[in-house]
């Protein structure tokens, strides 16, 4: 599968071609001046005040947890391979892996860690939700623990040494899963359940988006602006028809690979300057989809009816390739819209020093901006199912706007 797209490399000064990186090349190569440093160094300056970045001690706290549970992890693999019976149980190991925002090095104080347990071939989802769940109940160190196995992807949600975790299950058609083991490959998805599949996509996606980029940090701290002005704004939430963490992770990536020598002030403004003026539903891609025999369905618009009603693809880099933004919807992306005019048009005035990146931040004046408002309500009979009834009603909330955006 493939789009049409622009081919050729960058040049400077008459200088060789060099490496682009996505479906196009570059649009500049300039590097950095002293401005473009005192302008990055006063964004992070003004990011701080609202806490978007973790102390070392609390880095090195998660580090440290993380450890544990894939300790804890690899125990219950072999001691659920033994009960199996199997004769090289000792060898046998399973991983932890991380995605979202954590893998990404873009998380913010206090932020659960979506974590993802891979297992070898013998053990199944039931053993997940069922024995290693009761091992999980019996550590003194794990609070909150409640599992959601009928969800779209099942998962075990707890808290480990006061951090919590979202952690999913997949396994894989190994005898065993090495600690060296990259989940990118395609053949890994070979013979495995739906469920399986879409548990490992957040790793594979997370994997390949840093993968992408030219530069690692200054992608994450570009991501880390962007994300907060995305929240100070309301525009931050997949579930309600606008942008989840992946979407505007995939933005920021593709901004990056075309001004891959820009450091976080430009691309910032990079960032507001291409889709503001962005013709959806055109996608947004990361790299040329890459055809596969595995014959799972992949977003692609000239085969699939559906896809040519959504609105403002975003699409995954890792096979299967889906759009993250099926959510949107005309009004939302209205919304979105308005808000990148908006980010041009202060980080502009941040370029020429007629403000400063506090002004990005600034949250809008709702009730001055929407002159009509409903209002949901949720309630629930006993206070201990209220995280489970959250959940449900969360999940109802696209079936509720969908008609309403309609009769907007």
């Amino acid at each position: 599968m493939s789009f049409p797209h622009t081919c050729g490399n960058g040049t400077v000064g008459g200088q060789p071609p060099l490496k682009h990186y996505g479906i196009t090349s570059s649009i500049s190569l300039a590097l950095p001046g002293e401005t473009d440093h005192l302008l990055t160094q006063r964004l992070v300056e003004a990011m701080k005040l609202f806490g978007v970045f973790e102390d070392e001690e609390e880095l090195n706290h998660r580090l440290e947890v993380l450890g544990k549970l894939n300790l804890f992890v690899k125990e219950w693999i072999k001691e659920i391979s033994k009960t199996k019976n199997l004769p090289l149980s000792a060898s046998v190991s399973g991983k932890i892996f991380t995605f979202g925002s954590f893998r990404l090095g873009v998380h913010t104080k206090g932020a659960d860690i979506d974590a993802l347990c891979v297992a070898p071939r013998h053990v199944e989802r039931a053993d997940f939700f069922l024995f290693f769940f009761e091992k999980l109940k019996k550590h003194e160190e794990i609070k909150e623990l409640r599992a959601v196995e009928d969800a779209f992807v099942p998962v075990i949600k707890f808290k480990f040494y006061g951090i919590e975790i979202d952690l999913l299950f997949a396994r894989l058609a190994l005898h065993t899963i090495p600690d060296h083991l990259d989940l990118r490959g395609d053949f890994l998805l070979r013979n495995l359940d739906i469920r399986c599949i879409r548990s490992l996509n957040g790793c594979r996606v997370t994997d390949e988006i840093l993968h992408l980029v030219p530069n690692k940090e200054n992608f994450r701290l570009t991501l880390r602006a962007i994300k907060l002005w995305a929240k100070r704004r309301g525009i931050y939430s997949n579930v309600l028809g606008f942008l989840g963490g992946v979407s505007w992770a995939m933005l920021v990536a593709r901004t990056c690979q075309l001004y891959p020598n820009a450091i976080a002030a430009t691309l910032v403004y990079k960032f507001f300057l291409i889709f503001s003026k962005w013709e959806w539903p055109n996608p947004v891609l990361l790299k040329q989809p890459e055809e596969s025999h595995l014959n799972l369905p992949v977003w692609d618009p000239r085969v699939n009816p559906a896809d040519r009603y959504h609105l403002m693809p975003i699409i995954t880099p890792a096979y299967p390739q889906q759009n993250s933004t099926y959510n949107v919807s005309t009004s939302t992306r209205a919304i979105v819209t308005e808000e990148f005019k908006y980010g041009l048009s202060v980080t502009e005035d941040i370029l020429l020093g007629k403000a400063d990146w506090s002004r990005l931040f600034e949250p809008p004046n709702f009730f001055q901006k929407y002159k009509y408002v409903d209002l949901l309500c949720f309630s629930v009979l006993v206070q201990n199912e209220f995280i489970n009834d959250q959940k449900i009603c969360k999940s109802t909330l696209r079936g509720t706007l969908g008609p309403l955006t309609k009769s907007a």
